[in-house]
């Protein structure tokens, strides 16, 4: 059966929700064969196995922590040539993205980004997109050299099942321009406890209807009922109210949770490019008129200062 690349997005060895996504739709073109690069690869093949990893590359040479993305298009461009897959699959995220651009440059081949499915084709994989804000859905295949495919994280379930997920070493040789651009230093990010941003199954969001940063209080705890990632619009961003990582929007961040809760949002194109391919919608607005509520699956018309408490009172009732 044919093989497919899954570029491996982990850290010391946890591997990321995103790359367990993307062995469930490598499994509906061919056999998962996993790439791990970096500190802590030997010890993913285990959860990767146990995903349906037939097999799992690694490398843990220290390029790829010591500097930026060329290290890791050599790997994969190696593993390519090892192994001659139908489809390189990597999950989009800026990293991912800049690293698929470029090994589909080196290879020859086209690219895809941001797909929200893969199939398996008679003429190679087919590939689902949202487009245009998210008003037009395409499926389109690569029709040159080996399909290299970036997808949106919530894009398909995390599906256990058993893969020998046999360990070998990849052998890499690095160009001269892997050296060129050196990591001098690495700030720990300081962590809310909620999932991240584009990870998250579950997505609450602020807008300008919050009126004020001193509220996005009511947004917080009812994300942190729910055990989800808060979000914010472009509105909200810009008046200094939520840091710009959790603009949710067309300059911001795509997300595709299966839960997204818009509060006091007016649903403006630029905000619904980036959550629109959520699997259900819920927006609570005072304003019956406003776009948000042309595309939910559920509508709230009321003020966001009393629906909002309410909703989170009860979702910590129901769970105590």
């Amino acid at each position: 059966m044919a093989e497919v690349l899954v570029y491996v997005d982990h850290v010391d060895g946890a591997v990321r929700k995103p790359t367990l996504e993307l062995l469930t739709l490598a499994r509906r073109v061919g056999e998962p064969v996993a790439v791990v690069l970096g500190a802590g690869a030997g010890q993913a093949a285990g959860t990767l196995g146990e995903h349906g990893a037939v097999r799992v590359l690694t490398s843990e040479a220290a390029e790829y922590g010591d500097y930026l993305v060329v290290p890791k298009v050599d790997a994969l461009q190696a593993a390519v040539s090892s192994v001659s897959p139908v489809a390189v699959l990597v999950s989009s995220s800026a990293e991912g993205k800049e690293i698929a651009a470029r090994l589909a440059l080196r290879i020859g081949s086209g690219l895809i980004t941001d797909a929200v499915d893969v199939e398996a084709g008679e003429q190679g994989p087919v590939v689902t997109q949202s487009v245009f804000a998210a008003s037009f859905t395409t499926k389109s295949r690569v029709s040159r050299g080996v399909p290299v495919i970036t997808v949106k994280p919530n894009s398909a379930p995390v599906e256990p099942v058993a893969g020998a997920g046999a360990v070998e070493e990849l052998s890499v040789s690095f160009s001269a321009q892997a050296s060129g651009t050196k990591v001098v230093s690495r700030t720990p990010r300081e962590s809310s406890g909620r999932p991240e941003l584009t990870e998250a199954a579950i997505v609450v969001s602020g807008g300008r209807g919050v009126n004020g940063a001193e509220n996005f209080g009511l947004i917080e705890a009812l994300a942190d009922a729910l055990g989800g990632a808060v979000g914010a619009s472009r509105a909200a961003v810009d008046a200094g109210w939520y840091p710009h990582a959790h603009q949710v929007g067309q300059t911001g961040k795509t997300v595709s949770p299966q839960l997204y809760i818009a509060s006091g949002i007016s649903g403006a194109i630029q905000h619904r490019a980036g959550m629109q391919t959520s699997k259900t919608i819920v927006a609570i607005n005072k304003d019956e008129e406003a776009p948000i509520f042309e595309l939910v699956d559920y509508g709230v018309v009321g003020d966001l200062f009393n629906v909002v408490p309410q909703l989170t009172e009860e979702i910590n009732t129901r769970k105590g």
